[in-house]
C-alpha cells in the first residue's frame, strides 16, 4: 500500500486501482467522512447502447448529471472506436451540466460547448445512431452554454425549430463546495434542464 501525506494506506480496488472512499453527494461532490452520500455508478459496466441510454436518461432526469457521465464513460470506454466521439461528447454534455449545476457557470459552458462541438463533428451527427437526438442535443447544449456562461440565467431560448428550451430554474442548497475552479453563481436545477436523449417519435 502506498501511505498518504496522514500516513494511512490508501483505498484500493482489487487491481490496485486507488479508490475514493469518501461519500459524494448527487452531484459527485466529496462529503465528509462518515456523511451519507449517493451511492455512484459501478464503474467498467459493459450495456448495451439501448440500456447505456436508458440509464443515462434515468440519471439525467433524477438531477444526477455527474452518474450519468460516468455511465457515458463506459460506454466509451468499453464500445467501438467509431463511436468514441459520441459517447465521449454525451459525457462532456452530462459534465457540463454538472458543473451549472455546482454553481459554476463559466466552466459548465465550457464543456457543454465542447460536447456539442465533438457531437457536432463526429460521425452521429448524419446517421443518429441508437435514436440519439444529436442536433437536438447540440442545439440544447449550445442554448444552455449561453445561459449559464459568466454565471448570469436569461430567459428561455428557442431551439430546434422554434421548440423553447426549458427555463433554467435556480437550486435550493447552497453553492457548491470544492467547486475546481473556485467560481461560484446561481447553481441550475439539473432535473429542470435534462435533455432528451433519444429523437422524438414522429
Amino acid at each position: 500500500m502506498n501511505p498518504t501525506a496522514s500516513g494511512r494506506g490508501r483505498d484500493r480496488d482489487e487491481a490496485g486501482r486507488a479508490r475514493n472512499a469518501r461519500p459524494r453527494d448527487g452531484l459527485g461532490r466529496p462529503l465528509p467522512h462518515g456523511a451519507e452520500g449517493v451511492a455512484r455508478q459501478p464503474e467498467g459496466v459493459v450495456r448495451e447502447p439501448a440500456e447505456t441510454l436508458r440509464e443515462a436518461q434515468r440519471l439525467l432526469d433524477a438531477g444526477m448529471p455527474f452518474h450519468a457521465h460516468e455511465v457515458f464513460e463506459d460506454a466509451w470506454k468499453s464500445g467501438p472506436g467509431a463511436e468514441r466521439d459520441l459517447w465521449q461528447g454525451l459525457a462532456q454534455l452530462a459534465v457540463g451540466l454538472t458543473h451549472a449545476a455546482r454553481g459554476n457557470g463559466p466552466g459548465g459552458a465550457r464543456l457543454l460547448r465542447r460536447g456539442a462541438d465533438r457531437l457536432a463533428g463526429g460521425p452521429g451527427r448524419a446517421a443518429e445512431p441508437y435514436g440519439i437526438d444529436v442536433d437536438g442535443l447540440v442545439d440544447w447544449a449550445r442554448a444552455l452554454a449561453a445561459r449559464t456562461d459568466g454565471g448570469g440565467l436569461a430567459a428561455p431560448a428557442p431551439v430546434d425549430g422554434g421548440r423553447l428550451a426549458p427555463p433554467l430554474r435556480t437550486g435550493g442548497g447552497a453553492s457548491a463546495p470544492d467547486d475546481r475552479d473556485g467560481r461560484q453563481g446561481a447553481p441550475v436545477d439539473p432535473a429542470a434542464v435534462s435533455p432528451r436523449l433519444l429523437r422524438p417519435l414522429a
